[in-house]
């Protein structure tokens, strides 16, 4: 089983939720964290238990930055936006420096959590 982070920009949330629902059976076997907002719709959109952090720009980037140091993160899935500026775009790059220091799984898109998905 592995610890699996979801967060997506908010263009990028409904994308999230439609791939979480399409993997719902291969993600119900493991442990899902995610930011607030994200997390959460996920949960709504899929049933899946999801662990719900803060919201990203309230610190649940940091949280999940904080996971990956400590070792309790595997996989990050990381829905992202490039086109639209964001307000905390110091957290979501200290996130996935993080997600890259610490050499776990991630995922920035929909194609690429495809395969991250399914080497687990």
């Amino acid at each position: 089983m592995a610890r699996i982070g979801l967060v997506a920009h908010d263009d990028k949330k409904d994308d999230l939720v439609g791939w979480a629902l399409a993997n719902r059976e291969a993600l119900a076997r493991h442990e899902l964290w995610g930011t607030g907002t994200s997390g959460g719709r996920v949960t709504a959109g899929t049933g899946l238990p999801v662990t719900l952090l803060k919201s990203g720009p309230l610190g649940g980037d940091a949280q999940l930055g904080a996971m990956i140091c400590e070792g309790r993160l595997d996989v990050l899935i990381f829905f992202q936006d490039p086109l639209t500026a964001m307000p905390h775009d110091v957290d979501i790059k200290s996130l996935t420096r993080l997600a890259t220091l610490y050499d776990i799984l991630f995922a920035p898109n929909h194609r690429t959590a495809d395969a991250v998905l399914a080497a687990l």
